[in-house]
């Protein structure tokens, strides 16, 4: 009977320290280092919504959601149909006003030699004029003559000027013209991954219409809420690090790119310090750029983990957040 007493005894203390042990080191794989800070929160993507600038029919969408996208790679092609046909009538009226400044410039060169002419038959009367070879009526109609030939050239040169302007006036819309053309190419801005696929192709959609999203896995970051009394010791460009819940056994380079100017889920004016000191601000710890480059494959929007950062600047990291990534 005391025997099994006994044994009873000694599995309870089996038991009670085993608890013990477990408790002892879930406690000091929580406890944050001192002089650190850490807060919850999650992975954040860029997202970029590809939209359309003018209205009309996609007709290609060579894009599914996952892809891998390059910058300036096609995501969607509207139909430009209507866009060349007015590009081919505008090529023609172009056309048109080179071949009017040419008549223009040619009629003007005649006029030019005509109103010579008249010059020099005025000067020749004029001369006949003085030995009463002739009347000066006929003085008179070879000045009206000469006058009208100056008119003349008066009236080419503006021609030339119209089709002039007839031409840059085409030019122009042919170059708004081939612009909305490319623009009905709907392309990669950024390198990244193809998130959502909105609509498919036959689809009609308006101006400013969405045909997908795009998220720019170049652009990560984590956003943590931290109290005051961190949060205004924290200089944009402190280092940070991020561990996600997905992979605690790596530890991801953060910097710290923004601090928000209020507080958030507080009063609008607090006045005691105890209240204060409960104000949360908002922090972005984000990826460099290079890290989240060569790791896009990994890179998930959502992923929840903790952000951590330094009280001071200068005090070194401990040994379990030194920086630890997987092999790319």
């Amino acid at each position: 009977m005391n025997t099994k007493r006994i044994s009873w005894a000694v599995g309870a203390l089996a038991l009670a320290a085993a608890a013990g042990w477990a408790t002892w080191l879930n406690m000091h794989r929580d406890r944050t280092p001192e002089g650190l800070m850490r807060a919850n929160g999650r992975l954040e993507v860029e997202r970029i919504e590809i939209a359309a600038k003018y209205p009309g029919r996609v007709i290609d969408l060579p894009v599914k959601e996952g892809d891998r996208v390059e910058a300036g790679a096609l995501i969607a092609q509207q139909d430009s149909s209507e866009l060349l046909a007015q590009l081919d009538a505008i090529n023609a009226a172009r056309q048109r006003a080179t071949q009017a400044m040419a008549r223009a410039s040619a009629e003007t060169d005649v006029r030019k030699a005509q109103a010579r002419i008249a010059q020099m038959e005025l000067g020749h009367t004029q001369t006949l004029r003085q030995d009463a070879l002739v009347s000066s009526a006929e003085v008179e109609r070879r000045e009206a003559q000469r006058d009208g030939e100056r008119a003349g050239v008066q009236v080419a040169t503006a021609a030339i000027g119209e089709a002039t302007a007839a031409r840059a006036e085409a030019d122009a819309q042919i170059k708004r013209i081939k612009v909305a053309i490319e623009d009905m190419s709907l392309r990669a801005p950024v390198a990244g991954r193809i998130e959502y696929r909105v609509v498919e192709p036959g689809s009609v959609i308006p101006s400013g219409g969405r045909v997908a999203t795009l998220l720019n896995t170049s652009d990560v970051y984590m956003t943590v809420f931290l109290p005051t009394a961190i949060a205004g010791k924290l200089q944009v460009g402190d280092e940070a690090r991020i561990v996600l819940d997905a992979a605690p056994q790596f530890v991801v380079p953060a910097q710290v790119s923004f601090v928000a100017a209020e507080a958030q889920f507080t009063p609008k004016y607090v006045e005691t310090a105890s209240e204060r000191e409960k104000l949360m601000y908002r922090v972005k710890l984000k990826v460099p750029v290079e890290v989240a480059t060569r790791y896009s494959s990994y890179v998930k929007a959502g992923l929840t983990g903790n952000g951590f950062v330094r009280a001071d600047a200068k005090a070194a990291w401990p040994a379990q957040l030194t920086v630890k990534l997987p092999q790319p």
